[in-house]
Order: structure tokens, then C-alpha cells, then sequence
């Protein structure tokens, strides 16, 4: 038995995901997962943080520290509640939260934040993080970086296969029996949903989906969503809330429209750009299979069922909960690179070549 813990904020920040998974003789199973929630100050700050705006190096590092210090806890009280001791995790995986990506232009970055030395000093367990700015180094987008991971949890001899991760943006990847694996991030996925929600409800998110049923699609929003270039760039690519935001959405809103009608349209943008990518660089998947929040959104879920013709079910009905595979991902990823393996797909990030991700830190 070789357990890793993988910890991740994602791009919604609505949780530091964790999963504490076994790696044996290149069998991976999931021990155990959870969420922890995030202090309102420092949740509050992350989601500042990533809006590109108002940019401040105190309050960059303050964040940093004090996230570093929240995963390292959190970490902590799950291995008691899980009754594991620290000594028997062989390393933790820390993708932290990423603040800004920037994959494109002359000197493209991507920046996550959680300190790694906090993580390793509060668990006194060796800690490998900095997981993307080497592909990028070489390259590469530097995202998306499940795609490996997904290819061996889910892949498939006799199928082709695509796993649909609708997080605050939504990717995807192509599992094709004897075909490197690949993928991309299609575009928006929860997060404008999130913020507009937030913003008119006053609530972190449509549960369900159910403020966005009762709207009507409006077309020339929907229009003017729909003809973002984005869209239509050819893989390798990579976005996220830098671009997709209440500032971006704001600008293509027509006069005098109703908030549920946004949200409606929303679902009808995000659900439309998923499958529009699917048939424009997917078109011979057999099945779709679904994690991240947005499979917990019904009536996104419904839409997407409607227009994506073929079979469409969540990863947990595969042995693997949607809500922990990024988390496990990372933890797998810090196996990789104790064992100096690459952790990136080319094809899917547009790097040079392999590489081994991630710096260690020592517990």
C-alpha cells in the first residue's frame, strides 16, 4: 500500500477538495475523500485575487501563507478523522489555487498560491507542488493536467471515451483506445454561473439549477456569448476566469434583461460550448462521462443530456466521485513525480515534450 493525499482549490473556490488515495502495482483506488470549507475572509480574498483587478502583493502573500496554513490543518484533521497517521502518507500532492493563468502572449505565466513549506511544516509530510509552471516552461498551456490521470482511472480498450469536467471553467478529455490522450478547456462552466447567482440572489450558487429553469433563453445574449473566438481556437488552449467573468458577461448583456433570463442563458452558452467542442474536435466518442460541481446542477445537466446525443453519465457510476478526482489527480500527480514520471500530455497542453512536474518539498 502507497497512500498520497491531493488537495486542490479549484476555480469556483467553493472548497479545498481532498482525497487520500493507494497506489499499488499501477492500481489506483480512492481511500477516502472530503471538503472542507474555506474561511469566509480567505475565501473572500481568493476570489478577489482572481479577478485581475486591483492587484495587491500584501495581500498575495498574506493569502498565500494563510492558505498554506489552512490546507496544512485541513490535511491534518482528515487523516485523524480517516484514523491514517501522517507517517504513513508517502507525499501530498498541493495544487493550491490558482490566482492567474496567463497562458498566451509574449511572456505567459500561470500563478497558484498555498504555500508549500506551511503544508509540509504543519503535516511533517513531503509536499510536491508547482505542478504547472514547468510545462508551461517547456511550451505548454500548463492546463489542463487531469487528462493523464483521467486516462488511467477511466480509460477504456474498447471504447472511446470523453470525461467532461464541468468545474468554474469546463475541459475535457478525449480517451481513444491506442491514440495519445488529449483534451482542452472548452470554456465557461460554473463560475459565471457562480458570480451571477452571488450577485442577484445573494446565494453562492443556483442549487440545482432551479433560479435558471424559471428564465427564458435570450437570444442576442446568447448571440454574442456564442461568437467569443475563444470558442472556435483549435486545442492546445486553456482559459479561465481572467476571461470568463461577470466583467466579460456585463459586456455582452443587452438593455433591461431580466437576471433568471441571464442565468438561463448562461446554462444555454455553457451547455452549447460544451457540445459544440465535442463535435467539432470529439466527434467519434462513444461516452461522456461527467464530474465536478456542475454534475450536481440538474437542470445544466438535463440540457446538456438534450443536446448531446450520445451517452452521458457522472464518473461515479464508474467507482470514482466526481467531486474528488481533481484532488486525487494532484495526489497521483506527486506519485509521479517522486517517481520522476512525467506528469503532462503533450497533445494536450502543447508542450515540447514530457516533463516531471511539480517541486518538492521535504517533510
Amino acid at each position: 500500500m502507497a497512500l498520497f493525499v491531493g488537495a486542490i482549490s479549484g476555480t469556483s473556490v467553493d472548497g479545498l477538495d481532498l482525497a487520500l488515495i493507494d497506489i499499488s502495482d499501477s492500481d489506483i483506488s480512492l481511500i477516502a475523500s472530503a471538503t472542507h470549507d474555506l474561511p469566509s475572509d480567505l475565501k473572500a480574498t481568493l476570489m478577489a485575487l482572481g479577478q485581475a483587478q486591483g492587484d495587491d502583493l500584501d495581500r498575495l502573500g498574506h493569502a498565500d501563507t494563510a492558505l498554506g496554513v489552512f490546507i496544512g490543518k485541513s490535511i491534518n484533521d482528515f487523516l485523524v478523522a480517516q484514523n491514517v497517521a501522517c507517517a504513513d502518507i508517502h507525499a501530498i500532492g498541493s495544487h493550491g489555487q490558482t490566482v492567474r493563468h496567463r497562458p498566451t502572449g509574449s511572456d505567459p505565466f500561470t500563478a497558484q498560491i498555498g504555500d508549500p513549506n506551511h503544508i509540509a511544516e504543519a503535516t511533517r509530510i513531503t509536499t510536491v507542488a508547482d505542478f504547472r509552471r514547468r510545462d508551461m516552461a517547456a511550451g505548454g498551456q500548463a492546463a489542463p493536467l487531469v487528462p493523464l490521470f483521467h486516462q488511467a482511472i477511466l480509460g477504456d480498450i474498447s471504447e472511446s471515451r470523453v470525461v467532461l469536467n464541468i468545474g468554474g471553467i469546463s475541459n475535457i478529455t478525449l480517451l481513444r483506445p491506442g491514440r495519445p490522450v488529449s483534451g482542452f478547456d472548452t470554456g465557461p462552466g460554473n463560475a459565471m454561473l457562480d458570480a451571477w447567482a452571488a450577485e442577484h440572489l445573494g446565494k453562492p450558487y443556483d442549487a440545482g439549477g432551479a433560479w435558471s429553469a424559471n428564465g427564458a433563453v435570450v437570444p442576442a445574449l446568447l448571440h454574442a456569448c456564442s461568437a467569443d473566438p475563444y470558442l472556435k481556437h483549435p486545442p492546445p488552449k486553456s482559459t479561465g476566469k481572467e476571461h470568463y467573468n461577470l466583467a466579460w458577461l456585463n459586456r455582452q448583456l443587452p438593455e433591461a434583461t431580466q437576471p433568471a433570463d441571464v442565468q438561463r442563458t448562461l446554462v444555454e452558452f455553457t451547455t452549447q460550448s460544451i457540445t459544440d467542442a465535442l463535435g467539432r474536435w470529439a466527434p467519434e466518442c462513444d461516452r461522456l462521462l461527467v464530474c465536478g460541481g456542475g454534475r450536481h446542477n440538474t437542470f445544466l445537466m438535463d440540457r446538456l443530456n438534450d443536446l448531446v446525443g450520445l451517452p452521458l453519465e457522472t464518473t461515479d457510476a464508474f467507482g470514482w466521485d466526481g467531486d474528488a478526482i481533481e484532488a486525487a489527480a494532484f495526489a497521483w500527480l506527486a506519485h509521479r513525480r517522486l517517481e520522476h514520471l512525467a506528469g503532462n500530455a503533450p497533445d494536450v497542453t502543447g508542450a515540447q515534450g514530457e516533463r516531471v512536474l511539480g517541486g518538492v518539498y521535504l517533510g
